[in-house]
């Protein structure tokens, strides 16, 4: 299928800090990946690299594609991220976010309606605020938003952070369909015992460089990736 993410030598400096000191990289198409690593490992900035938020240099860094080198702000339409920080507007009722989404997309309400069931945002959460939210709550918002823009690469710092357990099995869920119908998954996480998601390798960073590759423990089935 070809490769979703190829990275040779890509460096990202933050403030003159190399948060990533050469990547060496290659995710292929259709592909459940997880990233592991201490704080400060360079995960997050990996993530936001792929999504093109973040000015780099090195030998290669394509994208679904796309010369991010060249022109890092080109993928940005088929890349969905979820980080630490939900992109909602606070001041939208919750079914007029998912609403905005959908148009932004061009997404049906048939779509709006089933994400937003998959995340249980129907009856009264869908006239609050987003503001009135909880965290949870709010990225569970953000996780129905990207099930409608349905992104061909899925970039998620800490997926399970702030759901309950209903929400964690939707998500694990939704990834695992958007695998199955030919979408790239890349996910950071601290998780030791929790996390459930189906990654087929393990991906570890230290030092802003990948120290390790390999095949997730039970690759294939809903395994511990931690």
């Amino acid at each position: 299928m070809g490769a979703a993410v190829a990275f040779e030598g890509v460096v990202a400096l933050l403030d003159r800090f190399p948060a990533l000191a050469g990547v060496d990289l290659s995710v292929e198409s259709g592909e459940m990946v997880c990233l592991r690593g201490p704080n400060g490992a360079g995960k997050t900035t990996l993530l936001r690299t792929c999504a093109g938020l973040v000015p780099l240099r090195g030998a290669r860094a394509d994208v679904l594609g796309f010369d991010l080198i060249a022109n890092r702000r080109s993928v940005h339409r088929h890349v969905g991220l979820l980080g630490h920080r939900t992109p909602l507007y606070g001041d939208l009722r919750v079914d007029d976010q998912l609403r905005h989404c959908a148009a932004l997309h061009r997404a049906s309400d048939t779509e709006a309606s089933a994400a937003a069931e998959r995340f249980s945002l129907e009856g009264r959460l869908k006239g609050v605020a987003i503001r009135r939210l909880s965290e949870g709550q709010q990225r569970r918002v953000a996780l129905a938003c990207l099930t409608i823009a349905r992104p061909q690469l899925w970039l998620l710092d800490e997926p399970h952070a702030g759901l309950d357990r209903t929400s964690r099995d939707a998500l694990d869920e939704l990834l695992g369909d958007a695998v199955t119908a030919g979408a790239t998954v890349m996910f950071a996480t601290h998780e030791t015992g929790s996390a459930r998601l189906a990654a087929a390798r393990q991906v570890t960073l230290a030092g802003g460089r990948v120290s390790m590759s390999a095949p997730a423990t039970g690759a294939g089935s809903s395994a511990d990736v931690a």
